[in-house]
């Protein structure tokens, strides 16, 4: 009998697990020491939306804590962001007119290079990046000039009416990136997924003897449903069709790294992905195969549905959204763009 009680006495011990990994995260300060990834403010870059006018910060309903602002507004916020020690802020201009060009863009009196200057003034330590797309410029919602009969100038009869023309939107891009860095912005973002973009507006920086403003390129852009909400944020709803053309399919892995590789090529020197949360895999990815920083995009649809959950009461909106922020870093973002910026820094702090 005592032979069989000491065989379950060993039984029982050959069965506790030697490798406990819980030791270690038995206290709060415990599992502070032994983090692998933390989230600070210099993560983070805050987008504005800016528009024409006086006095105004109009709610944007889709994603609440979010406004479009008149430009007499910005200095205010730019201090407040640079107070909590977020870096850099990403600028979208919306324009008092819109036209086949989006000609406001290329304006150095436009909403954004006015912008640039209310901020450079107010809080001259933060970075701003200008993003340079059309679509909140064009009276049609794309992202550079359309191939149409009535456009004598670009149209092509070879090409399918619709047709986002790519090379006459490069010289456009080309005009807009020159005139934003005269304005002070730091680094230019073309966001377009336009194919080139990245070595026209190099060369085009270079000829101003503007060498030294940064490119950070949306690499790796998807054609998503996240981006709703900016859609109303932007009022760049495209009149006709989708983006599916210039923007990447969802499906799409290798491609995203051959889209990436271009843009490095071409001079690129920061690389973002967007969306985020549904392409973790694809920042992961850059992540490994490239040392150049890497931003990722959390994007209004992420930012709106996060806040809808947590205002019926099915989630925690400060963990959630803390949490969907470290899955960002965690796979490999070096820099975040989101609408929480601002909330997460506060956070961080309490």
């Amino acid at each position: 009998m005592l032979i069989d009680n000491e065989k379950q006495r060993i039984s029982a011990e050959q069965r506790r697990p030697v490798l406990r990994p819980r030791r270690l995260r038995l206290h709060p300060a415990l599992r502070r020491m032994v983090r692998e990834t933390t989230l600070t403010p210099d993560d983070f870059i805050y987008p504005l939306f800016v528009r024409h006018g006086h006095d105004q910060r109009i709610p944007i309903k889709s994603m609440p804590g979010q406004f479009q602002m008149t430009v007499d507004k910005l200095a205010d916020e730019a201090r407040q962001i640079a107070a909590l020690g977020i870096p850099a802020v990403v600028l979208f201009g919306i324009p008092a007119h819109k036209d086949a060009c989006g000609t406001d863009n290329y304006n150095p009196d436009g909403i954004v290079p006015t912008a640039i200057h209310a901020i450079k003034d107010a809080a001259p330590e933060l970075i701003v990046i200008s993003d340079m797309c059309f679509c909140e410029y064009t009276d049609h919602g794309h992202c550079g000039i359309i191939n149409v009969p009535d456009d004598n100038e670009h149209y092509t009869p070879s090409l399918p009416v619709g047709y986002l023309l790519n090379d006459a939107t490069l010289e456009l891009l080309a005009q807009a990136s020159i005139v934003h860095a005269q304005a002070g912005a730091d680094i230019i973002a073309p966001s377009g997924m336009i194919d080139g973009m990245v070595g026209t507006i190099r060369a085009a920086l270079d000829g101003e003897a503007l060498e030294h403003i940064s490119i950070m390129t949306y690499a790796a852009k998807f054609s998503s449903g996240f981006y709703g909400p900016f859609r109303e944020a932007a009022e760049s709803p495209p009149s006709f069709g989708d983006r599916s053309q210039y923007q990447m399919d969802p499906a799409n892995a290798r491609e995203a790294l051959k889209e990436v590789a271009i843009d490095v090529a071409e001079g690129a020197d920061m690389l973002m992905v967007k969306p985020a949360l549904a392409y973790l895999d694809i920042i992961s990815a850059v992540r490994q195969q490239y040392n150049l920083p890497l931003a990722a995009y959390q994007v209004s649809g992420e930012y709106a549905m996060i806040h809808a959950a947590a205002a019926n009461g099915w989630l925690d909106l400060k963990r959630v959204a803390l949490e969907s922020l470290i899955g960002i870093k965690r796979a490999g973002a070096d820099m975040i763009i989101s609408y929480f910026a601002k909330d997460a820094v506060k956070w961080l702090e309490e």
